[in-house]
């Protein structure tokens, strides 16, 4: 089963995933459907607001006669996936502590 995913969550996923290694738009969106359900046309929209705030920056690659456009986070970029997954730390403990114990968390 799948999950929505919002756009903060979809945020920290994209910074994450180009954390680790920097990734061109389909071979990023297919990482990304490894977890979530994602399309490159969804994507997009996504790598250019984060360009924005200067979370992620691009650079262009030749590859068969074309470029391809990479994406690797910044300093600013680092600095949000780490709140992020702070944040994601404790909603992910709340979740858990509903769905796996039947309980909530004060």
């Amino acid at each position: 089963m799948r999950f929505q995913v919002s756009g903060t969550l979809l945020d920290a996923c994209v910074l994450s995933v180009v954390a680790n290694c920097p990734a061109y738009g389909y071979e990023l969106t297919q990482k990304m459907r490894t977890a979530v359900d994602v399309s490159e046309s969804a994507l997009y929209p996504v790598l250019r607001r984060l360009m924005k705030e200067q979370l992620l920056e691009s650079y262009d690659m030749p590859h068969e006669g074309r470029n391809r456009r990479y994406y690797r986070i910044t300093d600013s970029g680092k600095h949000e996936l780490k709140e992020c997954t702070a944040g994601w730390a404790d909603y992910k403990r709340n979740i858990d502590a509903i769905l796996l114990e039947g309980e909530i968390l004060s």
